[in-house]
């Protein structure tokens, strides 16, 4: 017994021994190694790598930028279950423990005692947090000791639940996934809120070996994985055995899934990116900024399909150019079983995507009628005849073969084809040739609504929109008319349209330009040639104003007069501009002669939603705007609403705000614009920042009477085709270059403004006979006009003071006489109304002998 004592007091010394030189050594290797640890100071506010995302002005996803895709969600927004799935998996004492657990310490110390293996027990959760933020992940007994120290301070600095928030927002889940909302996303295209068990444990079991158990990769191991969650969160009453059993059963169900994307313009997307990345440098990227741009969702899914469908409905016109490959379905005369059949056809079009809505496909076998195909992503489908039909062959842009009788003489087996769903049923498609772009502008502010520069941006990412510069044709006259009016022109002015040669240097030589008809239709009202696109008229109007002038008053609607053509060319719109140049120039017409610019951000936020910038541009109309944004304007204020039909009420309305304006306007300018801008608010006791007030480009007067010229485009010109939509406040202008290069249609309505362009990038090559701006733009116009008018009332410019309405002789533009039986009323400035009484002697006039498009030279 006391041999027994002596031995328990040599072993309680010898123990207390080793525990005090253990302490003492991990004491010395703390204070050793503490100078060299990393600081954590500032960890509880880490900045996680967060991707740039850009939305729409509602909030729907456009695109999202950067290597690591990352969602943080604070912990009280992360699903209790799928918390306790990781603390089963990874960390079942991360409450208790200190940040370092000495019971799975000493298991792995057993481990490589009884084995001489380092075996994968001890991590917690708190240690590798610290792993992931300040170490490597090399097996080394020196970054373990690293990683428990830091473990400890980490620890001391932070609470538990910051300590699971940051590491279930850090871990690396594979597939470019860092954290649980973005490993939710990736693999099962859901939000954290809307795993059911089984996901949350299979999420939970990727921690260990993101590439072994990875869902996609390995779905055996994967699922073996999840079962051990699933058991140790029943053992931990976590859950209960039904719930474990339940989730058990269900199979593997995660898939690859991209961003989900809730609006398609990718155009836009790169034009933010672009800008994002020039003003914060590469670190946009990581930084989690949002940008919130002034795309309206609804609006720019109709501007993608609207496009599409025109430039597919050209290539119906033009024909069938042919399958761009063909492939041997029995290689060397081999017949091929089921099984490397299908291994032959799914690498014949796996490797090709789908371009603007075109799903590559292989023709297994054609009938009389129709044609069975095998689908990218390995469905078959059957081509009906109504698919099929309209398959004329290509021969050149102005002819195609004959009609076709039966599928064979179309498709043969073998072929790679395109293929797309209409109204349900299958088409046979094929990738454009020809290319388009449409812009859509709020005119009061310039913020653009919808914009697609191509038919896909994956296909091809030159942004036509933005970047095209294509002459404009007759597009253009609306700016030359609008000069000419300005220099004492009126509508009603008679223009010669007559054959005429210039001797001109600066245009090689002798030019003899001429109608698109090559008719001449002699003396001709300003107005008349204008809205039926009279080429000569054009040219005399721009000789008799000089083109310098005609350049200069260019200026007004936002172009630049160094980059325009500075000889009579110009007036037939051979400058080269770009379709968003276009729309903001048009703008001018549509708010009643203010100069807007384009802008395409609204607003940006940094990861917390701080707004690091919110776009302040100047407006039209404020009282619109002050409307638009819910703001009781200040006659309303005092309990009077002005009817729209009482012009002096809404005069007394402005007057409020004109004054605030003009008090705006002389704060002084040194001071930062928005602190003038809240100057001014208390000086007027407004309660509100106002907007700043565009610049007046253009006389109201000249403005109103050109969308009187440019409504009569639409009513019975070359833009009759827009009367489909059943609008009376509609304005546009057709525009069609030298042998049918470019395309156009400009239109737009009190609020809007939207440009159609389509043609070749190829700028050499022509659209074909006949593909004038009314039949190639226009229908893209009408489509998106269609429901980006919906809902809209109509809504004019209100006519301004000093116009009035005169009933003038048709044929002569003078004043009417008692005996004249051709007349119509036309809209003059006062100073420049008629006096005389027509002449009967003057030429008829032909404005009744047909619509003639317009053709630039």
């Amino acid at each position: 017994m006391q041999k027994f004592l002596k031995f328990l007091r040599i072993s309680s010394k010898i123990l207390f021994a080793v525990i005090v030189l253990g302490f003492t050594s991990l004491l010395g290797l703390y204070l050793y190694l503490e100078p060299k640890l990393p600081s954590i100071e500032g960890l509880s506010d880490i900045q996680l790598q967060v991707p740039l995302r850009v939305y729409s002005s509602e909030g729907g996803l456009i695109a999202e930028y950067g290597e690591k895709r990352r969602a943080p969600k604070a912990i009280n927004d992360i699903p209790a279950g799928l918390r306790h799935a990781f603390l089963a998996a990874e960390d079942d004492r991360f409450y208790e423990h200190p940040g370092v657990d000495y019971q799975g310490i000493l298991r792995a110390v057993m481990v490589l005692a009884t084995t001489g293996k380092r075996g994968q027990g001890g991590s917690t959760i708190t240690m590798q947090l610290a792993r992931n933020f300040y170490l490597s992940r090399e097996k080394t007994f020196a970054r373990k000791l690293n990683e428990i120290f830091l473990a400890l301070k980490i620890e001391q600095q932070l609470s538990k639940d910051q300590i699971l928030e940051l590491y279930l927002n850090k871990i690396y889940l594979g597939n470019r996934a860092y954290g649980v909302a973005a490993a939710a996303r990736v693999y099962y295209g859901k939000s954290l809120e809307e795993l059911n068990l089984s996901q949350q444990a299979m999420i939970a079991g990727l921690p260990k070996a993101p590439s072994r158990y990875n869902p996609i990769v390995n779905p055996e191991r994967a699922l073996i994985r999840r079962n051990y969650v699933l058991k140790r969160m029943l053992a931990l009453d976590y859950v209960t055995d039904a719930e474990m059993r339940f989730a058990k059963a269900k199979p593997a169900t995660a898939g690859l899934h991209d961003s989900p994307v809730d609006v398609s313009a990718s155009y836009v997307a790169e034009m933010v990116r672009s800008e994002i990345t020039q003003q914060f440098g590469e670190d946009a990227y990581i930084k989690g900024l949002n940008v919130f741009t002034t795309i309206d969702g609804r609006l720019q899914r109709a501007a993608n399909m609207s496009l599409r469908h025109a430039l597919r409905a050209y290539d119906v016109r033009h024909g069938y150019r042919g399958a761009k490959q063909n492939i041997e379905l029995s290689p060397d005369g081999i017949e091929l079983d089921s099984e490397e059949s299908e291994i032959l056809w799914r690498e014949a079009v796996e490797d090709l995507g789908t371009v603007g809505g075109l799903h590559p496909a292989l023709v297994l076998e054609v009938t009389e009628l129709g044609a069975r195909v095998y689908l990218r992503g390995g469905r078959l489908i059957n081509l009906d005849w109504e698919g099929l039909k309209w398959a004329k062959p290509f021969l050149d842009r102005n002819r195609q073969g004959e009609e076709p009788k039966k599928a064979g003489d179309i498709l043969k087996a073998g072929d790679i084809i395109r293929i797309y769903n209409e109204d349900g049923k299958w088409v046979l498609g094929q990738i454009p040739e020809v290319q388009g772009a449409l812009t859509s502008v709020r005119s009061n502010d310039g913020a653009i609504q919808a914009l697609v520069g191509g038919y896909d941006f994956h296909h091809s990412k030159f942004n036509r929109a933005t970047q095209a510069k294509r002459q404009a044709g007759s597009s253009f006259k609306p700016f030359i008319y609008s000069a000419a009016l300005s220099r004492d022109y009126t509508a009603a002015t008679l223009i010669n349209d007559a054959p005429v040669v210039f001797h001109d240097p600066v245009l090689e030589g002798t030019w003899r330009p001429e109608n698109y008809s090559g008719k001449f239709f002699g003396p001709t009202r300003l107005r008349v040639a204008l809205f039926k696109s009279r080429n000569l008229v054009s040219i005399r109007i721009l000789r008799s104003i000089g083109v310098a002038y005609a350049t200069n008053f260019a200026k007004k609607y936002g172009f630049n007069s160094n980059l325009l053509p500075h000889d009579l060319s110009l007036a037939l719109g051979s400058g080269e501009v770009s379709p968003l140049q276009l729309s903001a120039g048009y703008s001018v017409f549509s708010n009643g002669g203010y100069k807007v610019k384009p802008y395409f951000i609204q607003r940006i936020e940094d990861i917390d939603g701080n707004v690091l910038f919110e776009a302040d541009p100047d407006v039209a109309c404020v009282s619109c705007e002050l409307k638009a944004r819910g703001i009781v304007l200040p006659l309303e204020q005092q309990g009077i609403t002005p009817q729209d039909d009482d012009a002096a009420e809404m005069l007394r309305q402005e007057q409020l705000l004109s004054e605030a304006l003009q008090q705006q306007q002389n704060v002084d300018t040194s001071e930062p614009q928005v602190d003038a801008q809240s100057d001014v608010s208390k000086e007027t006791n407004l309660g509100y920042k106002l907007p700043k007030q565009a610049e007046r480009a253009v006389d109201e007067r000249i403005i109103y009477i050109m969308n009187t010229i440019l409504q009569d485009v639409i009513k019975r010109g070359t833009g009759r085709r827009a009367r489909a939509l059943g609008r009376s406040d509609l304005h546009g202008k057709t525009g069609t270059t030298n042998d049918q290069k470019d395309a156009w249609f400009n239109g737009f309505n009190h609020n809007l403004v939207s440009t159609a362009w389509v043609g070749f990038d190829q700028q050499q090559l022509s659209l074909g006979n006949y593909e004038t701006g009314s039949k190639a733009a226009l229908p893209m116009w009408i489509e998106f006009m269609r429901t980006a008018l919906k809902g809209m009332p109509e809504t004019s410019m209100q006519r301004p003071e000093g116009l009035v309405n005169v009933k003038i002789n048709a044929e002569t533009g003078e004043l009417a006489n008692a005996k004249d039986t051709n007349v119509v009323f036309e809209v003059f400035r006062a100073e420049l109304a008629p006096t005389e009484v027509a002449d009967d002697s003057m030429p008829a006039n032909t404005e009744n002998k047909g619509d003639i498009p317009e053709q630039l030279f």
